[in-house]
């Protein structure tokens, strides 16, 4: 792949120190300490003006050239995964059960480099506003910024971000308008019958029978009840029961997972989930508990901002290397909370196709694609240069 600029080819061993660095201490949700100091006492070196724990461990790290009122904001995500790392590469996690399975290494670092870039060289007008969010994995560390006052304390005009994708060429581009990426919502029901002896089942009410009807129902919950051109998941992951070998259970616990890509539709899941979930209860003559958690809200991004970044990606990488209507993805990603908040955009990076680039995310022999670092600078100091184009 032909690079069309290149502002940051000079960083690249530099970004992949930063990068091979994180990995090899990866911290969860809100534990991103170590992670959190780094990026502040090198934003710190830049000459940036650095806010610390924003959100509880976010960072901010604002960057003013010239006069104008305007300003950007640019995300990573800094928080690792629960999971035990299967690499063997020198830059493998040292933290037994923790690892840098999604890439928010390799985001931290390219954000940083593109800071360091602006900061000595970037030629805008207005302001730049670093974004290092904590705890995106359980889709909270963006909501605790929000909360905290990011916008206000640090106002943007649009705000964006990027995400590695494996599975995609390594350095070509997806982007949409609308919604790129699903809502995740959990839910839990608890079916009340009564337990009996197994050889007397007459003497109670059939938790699993009630258990496996609801299951089956629900199975017709997308089919039948949604618009075809709705996108929606629902699963059910984990069925409980209080029951023995020779015992029928008196209580049955169903937990699940449900994916959308519009807030209608998530309404319409959990409404129509709890009217089937009643309905069988009552018809069996049991009790049910019903709870519903929205972790996640869909990621839309804004028309106008979608199609800024595809321009921009195809100025760094090539207009033929950037998919402008890319299909969704049913995975969930917390920055939709911050375009609820501000218009935006974000976009996929190809992390390759074959070899460790093309293994899936949340996956225990993951690495990120160290040959994407510079296009995802360059991304962003093309991005900051374009939008606040001195004039």
């Amino acid at each position: 792949m032909t690079k069309f600029t290149s502002y940051t080819e000079t960083l690249h061993a530099t970004m992949q120190a930063w990068r091979h660095d994180f990995h090899r201490h990866p911290e969860l949700a809100f534990e991103e300490q170590r992670t959190a100091g780094k990026v502040a006492e090198l934003l710190t070196g830049f000459g940036l003006e650095v806010h610390t724990s924003i959100g509880n461990t976010g960072v901010v790290g604002v960057l003013k050239k010239g006069s104008s009122e305007r300003a950007i904001g640019l995300r990573a995500d800094m928080d690792a995964l629960k999971i035990l790392e299967q690499n063997t590469f020198e830059h493998r996690s040292v933290s037994e059960g923790k690892m840098h399975a999604c890439g928010h290494d390799g985001h931290t670092a390219m954000l940083l480099g593109a800071a360091q870039y602006l900061a000595s060289e970037g030629e805008f007008d207005g302001t730049a506003v670093f974004i290092f969010q904590p705890a995106e994995e359980h889709g909270d560390g963006a909501k605790a910024m929000i909360e905290d006052g990011l916008f206000e304390r640090f106002p943007v005009d649009a705000v964006y971000a990027i995400h590695n994708f494996p599975s995609l060429a390594t350095g070509k581009f997806a982007v949409r308008a609308g919604s790129i990426m699903a809502a995740e919502d959990n839910f839990e029901i608890t079916i009340n019958g009564i337990g009996c002896h197994a050889a007397m089942p007459h003497l109670g009410k059939d938790t699993i029978v009630i258990g496996a009807e609801i299951v089956s129902a629900m199975q017709s919950l997308v089919s039948r009840t949604l618009d075809p051109i709705d996108n929606a998941v629902v699963s059910f992951t984990e069925f409980l029961t209080n029951g023995t070998v020779n015992v029928v259970p008196g209580q049955v616990i169903l937990k699940g997972d449900t994916r959308s890509l519009t807030t209608a539709v998530q309404d319409h899941i959990e409404h129509t989930m709890e009217r089937i979930v009643s309905g069988i209860c009552a018809a069996h003559g049991a009790t049910y508990e019903f709870s519903y958690r929205r972790n996640f809200v869909p990621t839309i991004n804004t028309p106008d901002e979608a199609q800024i970044a595809a321009s921009v990606a195809g100025t760094v990488v090539g207009a033929e290397n950037v998919v402008g209507n890319s299909r969704p993805v049913m995975a969930s990603e917390d920055f939709g909370y911050m375009l609820q908040a501000r218009p935006g955009a974000y976009l996929l990076l190809g992390n390759g196709e074959e070899g460790v680039g093309g293994c899936s995310l949340h996956n225990p022999a993951y690495d990120f694609n160290d040959e994407i670092l510079g296009i995802g600078a360059d991304f962003w100091v093309t991005l900051v240069q374009s939008q606040l184009q001195a004039s």
